[in-house]
């Protein structure tokens, strides 16, 4: 069986740090350009040589996506960014485009590279071309079967990685290459600036009623119709083991630390279960949908894992996401007085009752007994987004646990 590693998606120093704690093997993210997630935090020079010195010392990888289509214009920057990064060390690049792979090759060739999924890579002919040009890691596209990763990997060279997307939003488009948002507001998905127009509502124009708009109607199915249902392979890990896949890839570079923590936690345990007892996998499966649903999602799909999915299986019922807990916050370091800091992310109240997320899967529930804001004054609850706050639970906090407050029905 070949080594199983679980990548986790950052977007922001914060949330890799949180990716790190909550089980990842290797954590991808942005830089400040020439990345597909301009809208994301993303990271300074600063912020990444510290993100890859804390992952680095807990035995973590970091990946920097620069997988843009480039223009001519974009060359010469890229050229100086990979400079830049040849410095900070990180474990590999992610790029699409085969000028930006040339020019990696050049400037930093003791950096791995890894060929996106923008790449359209479908076939095992593909892989081996990358293969030839010095690619350590090819990621599917998102449109293979199980069945048809399964033959790639049988006719690729051993030493060459797959990476597969195994949870996360799935694109409308093939692969990604979505025209949708350059057409309608000239921002190009292609080069990092998507406008997820996929989640706007439209109506439909009849060929011969120029004008005339007929709305796509509310419905039992909703009005969302170029978007996808989010992917979720949670119970079938031995299915994407058996498959040969060397990357189990999270997607979500633009999710909150809740987010991340949530499913790194869950994908964690559940292929470190299935390695230790298959049967151990299958008794804590109902633990594992659990912490799942309680991340702000859509609803789920496999994508096209089994088969080219129908409509029923990529098209969601309802147009909102469902949201079951309330990220609090993050904790930080202790005091002398015994009470920990935090940076307070949304609204809560002393008396009021909140969990504890801890990495190792436990969830505790707590009453929160004290708030004392930065000058040292006692509050009966932190209604300022970002506040820095130091709280009393009445119980010792580990840094990085997770703060959420489960949402009532």
């Amino acid at each position: 069986m070949r080594n199983i590693e679980l990548l986790v998606p950052a977007s922001s120093l914060e949330v890799l740090k949180v990716a790190v704690i909550f089980g990842a093997d290797a954590v991808y993210i942005g830089g400040e350009v020439y990345g597909l997630r301009a809208k994301a935090k993303n990271f300074s020079k600063e912020d990444m040589a510290e993100g890859i010195a804390f992952a680095h010392a807990h035995g973590v990888k970091v990946y920097v996506t620069a997988n843009i289509l480039a223009h001519n214009g974009d060359l010469p920057g890229v050229r100086r960014y990979f400079e830049e990064l040849k410095e900070l060390k990180p474990d590999a690049l992610i790029i699409a485009d085969p000028a930006v792979f040339t020019i990696a090759r050049e400037v930093c060739p003791e950096i791995d590279v890894h060929i996106s999924t923008q790449a359209n890579n479908t076939n095992y002919g593909t892989y081996k071309f990358w293969h030839g040009l010095g690619a350590t890691r090819v990621v599917s596209a998102r449109e293979l079967s199980l069945k048809e990763i399964k033959e790639i990997r049988q006719n690729i060279p051993d030493d060459l990685e797959i990476e597969t997307f195994i949870h996360g939003a799935m694109c409308i488009s093939y692969s990604g290459r979505c025209l949708l948002s350059n057409y309608f507001t000239g921002r190009d998905a292609n080069r990092g600036a998507c406008t997820h127009p996929c989640r706007w509502k439209y109506a439909v124009v009849e060929e011969q009623r120029p004008g005339e708009y007929l709305p796509v109607y509310e419905n039992e199915r909703g009005t969302y119709i170029f978007n996808s249902k989010d992917l979720c392979m949670i119970e079938h890990i031995p299915e994407l083991i058996d498959a040969g896949i060397d990357s189990f890839k999270i997607e979500g570079r633009m999710k909150t630390a809740l987010y991340v923590a949530t499913v790194a936690r869950t994908y964690r345990k559940a292929i470190d279960d299935y390695l230790e007892s298959e049967e151990k996998y299958h008794a804590n499966m109902p633990w594992y949908q659990e912490q799942i649903s309680n991340c702000t999602y859509r609803q789920f799909t496999t994508g096209f894992f089994f088969g080219k999915p129908s409509e029923e299986a990529q098209i969601y019922d309802s147009n909102t996401y469902i949201k079951e807990y309330t990220y609090l916050g993050i904790v930080g370091e202790c005091n002398a007085e015994g009470l920990y800091a935090i940076e307070q992310r949304n609204k809560f109240s002393v008396g009021e009752t909140i969990e504890i997320m801890k990495p190792n899967g436990d969830n505790i529930e707590v009453v929160v007994r004290r708030i004392v804001n930065e000058d040292g004054e006692d509050m009966p609850s932190a209604p300022h987004p970002k506040q820095k706050l130091w709280i009393d639970l009445g119980q010792p906090l580990d840094q990085f646990d997770i703060l959420r407050r489960k949402e009532e029905d």
